[in-house]
């Protein structure tokens, strides 16, 4: 057995994962700039997506599915009997369902398709995981529950922002409240439950504050547990630095990681955002 695993660039992978994992393959999400279309991490960056944000009509798109047909043509010519296919929450993106209608007319290759019901590093663990699984010769049937415990179980993903406008504007609010919050200067801790869409697990006066919140949540969820952490940020890298030393001396963290977030899901969260995301280590 011979298995592939593909993912989009919603997974917020950095290049040196990708790199290391010659049987993983990212199809970039597509980001679209006042009609002009950009693969998401390879043809336009964050800071170039966060400079044109408000004077710009700029949108998100799936992946192409011509690259998704040719990457399956090529992964059949080099032998591999497998494809294990993991992408971001249906809840939140069509990407999903698309790969899942092309997979329909595929033949030749085992596909098994499974909805992270998440996204960025939260996404990035399960494929990470998936890779350790299939390196360790694991039965592709005994993978998907072992995702299914990392993802409801074993991990936490969370982020606040300053401002709602960015998840209005995109049609990605979901679940979270708050059409009040940015007059009354209330910063949502939002979190994606378990249909994948977004929630508010807790508010706070300030975004300092929902920060404090987000740390009592991972208390409260892994106590001094071993973890791995992200921390994603829009153009903060110097308050996610702070935010990372402080994090360090709290938790038991065996890997930190400081990641901007992917310029596609940046674009519904705005500059201002930050991401707490952890996994326990088993």
């Amino acid at each position: 057995m011979k298995v592939a695993i593909i993912t989009d660039s919603g997974a917020n992978l950095s290049p040196e994962v990708i790199k290391q994992h010659p049987n993983l393959f990212v199809l970039p999400l597509m980001i679209i700039i006042n009609g002009k279309s950009f693969k998401d991490q390879v043809e336009v960056t964050a800071d170039q997506v966060y400079a044109k944000l408000d004077t710009s009509t700029i949108t998100s798109s799936l992946p192409s599915l011509g690259e998704l047909d040719e990457l399956i043509q090529k992964l059949k010519l080099e032998g591999y009997t497998d494809i294990l296919a993991i992408n971001l929450s249906s809840g939140l993106s069509g990407t999903y369902n698309a790969f899942r209608l092309a997979f329909q007319s595929v033949e030749g290759i085992h596909i098994t398709h499974y909805d992270s019901k998440t996204l960025a590093a939260g996404l990035g663990y399960i494929i990470e995981y998936a890779l350790e699984l299939v390196k360790a010769k694991t039965p592709i049937a005994s993978i998907i529950p072992l995702l299914e415990k990392l993802r409801f179980e074993d991990s936490l993903a969370m982020y606040t922002i300053n401002t709602l406008k960015y998840l209005r504007k995109g049609g990605r609010i979901g679940k979270v409240e708050g059409t009040i919050g940015d007059i009354l200067h209330i910063k949502p801790v939002i979190t994606v439950n378990e249909k994948g869409v977004y929630v508010t697990l807790s508010k706070a006066f300030g975004l300092q504050r929902s920060l404090i919140s987000m740390r009592k949540a991972l208390l409260a969820k892994f106590d001094h547990e071993l973890i791995d952490f992200t921390i994603h940020y829009g153009n903060g890298r110097e308050k996610a630095q702070a935010l990372a030393e402080m994090i360090k001396k709290e938790f038991n963290i065996r890997n930190l990681t400081l990641s901007p977030l992917t310029p596609v899901l940046g674009i519904h969260t705005g500059p201002e955002m930050f991401a707490y995301i952890a996994r326990r280590v088993r």
